[in-house]
């Protein structure tokens, strides 16, 4: 049986302890940022974000019917404009709720051009509606929420001005490929905070076991 000072200096080596980094998961995983609660529910927290897709996984549809194509037919018209997703690893929580919360406000300007071409279309009365609290949700996330800056008006016209065609069918697939695009960009969001939390929780709870154990052993 190991003696107390043994186990004491393994308990005191134990990355739980310490808080260094799990020597197995990298750093930047988008689960290793340990801020926030442990046990959030992003989906309760975030559920305009289930709203909102709601509206836009109707989109396929009616590009199907109006175009009579498929919807991949619109990644020809994918614009460097358009926000990234969270990479599934080397990126921390902090950098992916960034990217999120700021994609998001990019989206609301770059869907001004798809307002131009169809200004009835109920995907843009839903943005208005919940994505404001959607960006304020994920900014509440964050530790530097003021990294996440609104767009200004030169900024809005400039990305507006890289979409402008005189061609009625261009302008028109671009809006449609934003459209496509902001629904994708929706789907990662929500798969992207999900893993946020919930791999952590379960290694959290494995090292709260390893020092429990290691203390009962102390005791003895």
């Amino acid at each position: 049986m190991p003696s107390k000072f043994t186990v004491l200096a393994a308990l005191m080596l134990l990355p739980f302890a310490s808080g260094a980094p799990v020597e197995d998961e990298p750093v930047d995983n988008l689960a290793g940022d340990t801020s926030g609660e442990e046990g959030e529910e992003w989906e309760e927290e975030l559920s305009d974000l289930q709203k909102l897709l709601q509206f836009t996984q109707h989109h396929e549809k009616e590009f199907k019917d109006e175009f009579h194509l498929d919807v991949i037919f619109l990644e020809h018209y994918k614009s460097p404009l358009f926000p990234s997703r969270c990479p599934s690893s080397n990126f921390s929580k902090e950098a992916c709720l960034q990217r999120l919360a700021q994609g998001l406000l990019t989206y609301t300007v770059l869907l001004k051009h798809v307002e131009m071409e169809y200004p009835d279309s109920p995907i843009i009365a839903a943005v208005r509606l919940y994505s404001g609290a959607i960006v304020t949700a994920i900014k509440e996330k964050m530790k530097h929420r003021e990294r996440v800056t609104v767009p200004t008006s030169t900024q809005e016209e400039q990305l507006l001005k890289g979409l402008k065609n005189p061609d009625t069918f261009q302008r028109k697939m671009m809006a449609h490929s934003i459209l496509h695009h902001f629904h994708t960009f929706l789907v990662d969001a929500k798969t992207s905070l999900n893993k946020l939390e919930k791999p952590r929780g379960r290694m959290a709870n494995r090292g709260m076991a390893t020092i429990s154990s290691l203390q009962q052993l102390l005791k003895r």
